[in-house]
């Protein structure tokens, strides 16, 4: 009875933790995509700032 219902409890803990790791990644290549757009954002704003002198 003890065997299952540790086996029960190793597999949701388990599971919980793969859950939060791909959470976590996909936050972090979501992070790395915003980055990536505001960088892009604030060179264009750059260099047309200096094209209007």
């Amino acid at each position: 009875m003890i065997r299952p219902a540790l086996a029960a409890i190793l597999l949701l803990s388990l599971s919980t933790a793969l859950s939060s790791c791909g959470n976590t990644a996909r936050g972090l290549a979501q992070d790395g995509r915003d980055t990536s757009h505001a960088l892009d954002n604030a060179t264009h704003r750059v260099l047309g700032a200096g094209s209007k002198k």
